[in-house]
């Protein structure tokens, strides 16, 4: 039979890991919650840059558009447009 002392060091080692048990899967799922969050919202943002090129592609002025589908960046062009072609430069900066 084992003595009282050796019986609590047991049950506290038991209870140690325990515990220790609780606080590691806590501490794992909390860093696997914000690494999702962070996964959407990088996503989101995504999707938000996507909406904006396209909106400001479809927002081009009919004569600022080329043949092949760009806008005209040559000032001396009697169709050229300082609006569309800024528009075109800011998001491409961004």
């Amino acid at each position: 039979m084992a003595s009282t002392g050796v019986n609590i060091l047991r049950w506290s080692a038991l209870g140690a890991g325990v515990l220790y048990g609780v606080y590691h899967q806590a501490k794992l799922s909390t860093a696997a919650k914000v690494t999702a969050i962070d996964r959407e919202y990088e996503h989101k943002q995504k999707l938000i840059q996507q909406a904006k090129a396209e909106y400001a592609k479809s927002k081009l002025p009919a004569g600022a558009k080329t043949a092949d589908g760009g806008i005209i960046t040559d000032p001396n062009d009697s169709r050229f447009d300082l609006e569309a072609y800024l528009n075109v430069v800011a998001a491409e900066n961004k």
